[in-house]
């Protein structure tokens, strides 16, 4: 069956995988990122396989280019049935060094923009009598992390955020997860920015998104609430 999707914080790495995953299921997908560059670079690639997808360069802290992305996504794709919460933003400093404005953006990306798309989403879901947003945590949702104290503290928010709308919600048919992505992506800034090992074990992209779709379309009778994501190490069982 063919279902709309709207998915933020779309780059190279674990978004792009997350679109190419749904896409291939027929679904159809709106990408928001603030760069419309890579994003039209990727819709070219989807619509080359004959799959739908529509770039929508979108700032998710502004309410009102929110709901022109999904009034962007309803016209070209119809009612969204799917939310996926991918979008993040880390300086990586602690508390002497980070400024203020950099706390708020933290802060705005990963909560305020998921609280303003998940408001967008929601109304669609509640007509078509169901639905699922997905939030994408880290290790930071539930242990807070020297030297990143705008990260930590906003993934704990997001976390938070998921339980409460799942409170809310599920009694409704809208299935909320949290997913907490317990390592490292490897994606292509990872590979060149910080050149790990041949043995450092990274969290696959496209293994990633095929727990993202499992989990959109768990049965309502075994629901998922939070499921974490860590690559294999054997070191982690000694």
């Amino acid at each position: 069956m063919s279902r709309t999707v709207v998915i933020a914080g779309v780059g190279p790495g674990s978004g792009a995988a997350l679109v190419r995953r749904f896409a291939r299921e027929q679904c159809r997908v709106g990408m928001f990122a603030r760069s419309a560059d890579y994003l039209h670079v990727l819709e070219k690639e989807i619509r080359g396989r004959n799959e739908a997808a529509l770039a929508v360069p979108t700032d998710i802290t502004d309410p009102k280019q929110v709901a022109e992305g999904f009034g962007r996504v309803r016209e070209a794709f119809g009612p969204v049935d799917i939310f996926i919460h991918h979008a993040s933003q880390a300086v990586w400093k602690g508390l002497l060094e980070l400024e203020p404005s950099e706390m708020e953006t933290a802060w705005r990306v990963s909560v305020y923009g998921g609280f303003l798309c998940a408001r967008e989403a929601v109304p669609d879901m509640l007509q078509n009598g169901g639905g699922a947003i997905l939030f994408t945590g880290a290790t930071s949702s539930i242990r807070g992390r020297g030297g990143a104290l705008e990260f930590s503290s906003a993934k704990f928010a997001v976390r938070g955020m998921a339980e409460s709308l799942a409170r809310e919600l599920w009694p409704k048919g809208i299935h909320v997860v949290h997913i907490i992505v317990d390592g490292v992506i490897d994606t292509p800034f990872v590979r060149e920015r910080y050149q790990p090992g041949p043995d450092e074990p990274l969290l696959d992209p496209d293994a990633m998104a095929e727990s993202y779709w499992a989990l959109a379309n768990q049965p309502k009778s075994a629901w998922t609430l939070e499921l974490d994501l860590r690559p294999f190490n054997e070191e982690f069982f000694v």
